[in-house]
């Protein structure tokens, strides 16, 4: 079981922490919701959870839900920017399909 992160999401959490001046890492689940079933919830980590799994990824720590881990498994978080838009992106190997908008996913 494992979260990975490319170089490019790696830089941008640390930048992010560094400039709140506070945070532990990554938090990473899942929510039932859109159109295809499941939608990703990203925050930044201010404490751990007694229950949350942790993975780190070069130098960067992801902590996850057990309930979502099972449907995110094996997913790599990229961030990406694509004009002014910016935004994580996940490769999951889980997923079946996604709905047009890139919002929700379904296993």
């Amino acid at each position: 079981m494992a979260i990975s992160l490319t170089p490019a999401a790696a830089d941008r959490i640390r930048k992010f922490i560094a400039n709140r001046g506070q945070g532990l890492g990554l938090k990473l689940g899942v929510r039932k919701t859109g159109c295809s079933g499941f939608a990703y919830v990203v925050n930044y980590a201010d404490q751990a959870s007694p229950q949350d799994l942790v993975f780190e990824d070069q130098g960067v720590k992801v902590f996850v839900d057990p309930e979502s881990l099972p449907l995110i498994d094996g997913t790599t978080v990229d961030f990406v920017k694509q004009g002014l838009n910016e935004a994580f992106r996940f490769v999951n190997p889980n997923t079946r399909g996604e709905c047009g908008c890139g919002e929700s996913f379904s296993v």
